[in-house]
């Protein structure tokens, strides 16, 4: 057997393979001996069919079978010994004048190539490094949540300032109905909000969404609105009151502190505004990091330029999969995946690069670290090693679980590489101008 590649560009080759009789002509006869005794043919008893009539009906089959066997295996090895780094796998190529009644067959496929390229972490940038800061606003008005959720409810007939009421948003056009519960002080007019007041339990609330909250973003939490659809949506809304409370707001004393900290851990409402502001300062830390690593990622794909085999990687696209796609779904698919592609080969190269290598010690430690604050968050703040080992050898066990901890535990790693590579200029702010900054509005 004879085979090359044919290089097309710097990221398309053809794999051209020559197979010659001496291929595959023993393992046919000998598949031909196999069938004889087995062979029925009208006219002939079961094991006395002639040689040349059993080749006759089955030859060509067996010929078929066992030449795609040596392909195969041919192909397999080939690009193994050529060290090929390929996207997607070999397509076979069609040939009109193709017979497979030649004595020589001569097979091709079509492969696309992962590009060469550098990357420069260092690059001049404009990329910002976010550190938020919980401020007094933000710690007051958790302050207040906290005695609104640690307080005493008190149902009520009729709808006042102040009180808490929960319900449903129905716009059935839209897909929208959702259970809530949220205080009047929510809207962002105090028109909206009188429009509560003096109704009862059964009542319906019409509300227009645009413009309806201070922020648009809470149509979210309120109505499940996806992040794309809250801007600009302008939609009547009924709401159906279901619930009416007032509350007794709980008092800041030992009680309430040892409920939320355990016994004794915090005495003073000083230790409460600092634990709230360590929890929500630990908490934004892991938003900027997201942020950090986001704006990262949009400026190495921007500033990064290679070739991909596109129009190979579509013909694929449309081979892969339960369902096989059209050219028009598959060109979609490409144009939605190209950009997660182009950043998996640019991760595969910063970790090439700087020499990144995931340990199985790096993925143990990482998980026990996420098993600790898992039970931390349920009041297993101090459990004994034996306890958190024994969950991490199950979790360990599960490869779908091991995929995605080593994603985690990957993007980990290059993070602190681009904290360290991208050097991004440092700026402090509160949490709503990181959020401003974080959706771009």
């Amino acid at each position: 057997m004879d085979i090359k590649r044919v290089a097309l560009d710097a990221v398309n080759e053809t794999i051209v393979m020559t197979v010659v009789p001496m291929d595959y002509k023993g393992q046919v006869a000998k598949r031909i001996n196999e069938k004889m005794p087995l062979a029925t043919v009208k006219g002939f008893r079961k094991g006395a069919v002639p040689k040349e009539l059993v080749e006759k009906q089955y030859g060509k089959s067996i010929k078929q079978e066992e030449v795609k066997k040596v392909v195969d295996l041919a192909l397999e090895r080939f690009v193994q010994s050529e060290r090929l780094n390929l996207l997607g796998t070999p397509l076979a190529k069609e040939n009109e004048n193709f017979s497979w009644d030649n004595e020589e067959l001569v097979f091709e496929y079509e492969i696309g190539l992962v590009p060469n390229f550098e990357i420069d972490l260092e690059a001049k940038n404009k990329i910002i490094k976010y550190v938020v800061v919980a401020d007094d606003k933000m710690i007051e008005g958790q302050i207040a949540r906290i005695q609104k959720q640690f307080g005493t409810p008190i149902p009520q007939e009729i709808v006042e300032a102040g009180f808490d009421v929960s319900g449903t948003f129905v716009n059935i056009e839209k897909g929208i109905n959702n259970p809530t519960t949220f205080s009047l002080d929510i809207f962002k007019e105090k028109s909206t909000s009188d429009k509560f007041i003096g109704k009862k339990v059964g009542d319906v609330v019409t509300v227009n969404t645009k413009g309806l909250f201070d922020d648009a973003h809470k149509l979210m939490d309120t109505m499940k609105v996806a992040h794309d659809d809250v801007h600009g949506l302008e939609v009547d809304v009924d709401f159906t009151i279901e619930g009416i409370n007032s509350t007794e707001l709980a008092e800041l004393n030992q009680e309430l502190f040892d409920k939320l900290f355990g016994p004794g851990k915090v005495t003073s409402l000083e230790d409460l505004k600092a634990n709230i502001k360590e929890g929500a300062e630990n908490q934004f830390a892991e938003q900027a990091d997201q942020k950090l690593l986001n704006d990262v990622t949009e400026f190495l794909i921007e500033n990064t330029k290679f070739d991909l085999p596109a129009e190979f990687l579509k013909k694929w696209l449309q081979t892969v999969g339960e369902k096989q796609l059209t050219p028009a779904e598959a060109e979609v698919e490409y144009t939605r995946s190209e950009k997660g592609l182009r950043f998996q080969l640019i991760e595969g190269k910063a970790m090439a690069q700087s020499n990144i290598q995931i340990t199985f010690e790096d993925l143990k430690a990482f998980t026990t670290k996420s098993i600790r604050q898992q039970m931390a968050q349920f009041g297993q703040t101090n459990p004994t090693d034996e306890e958190v080992q024994g969950i991490v050898a199950r979790v360990l066990a599960n490869q779908e679980e091991v995929k995605r901890l080593s994603d985690q535990v990957v993007a980990a790693k290059l993070l602190d590489l681009f904290k360290e590579k991208a050097n991004p200029t440092t700026k402090e702010v509160n949490y709503d101008e990181f959020i401003t900054a974080f959706y771009g509005e």
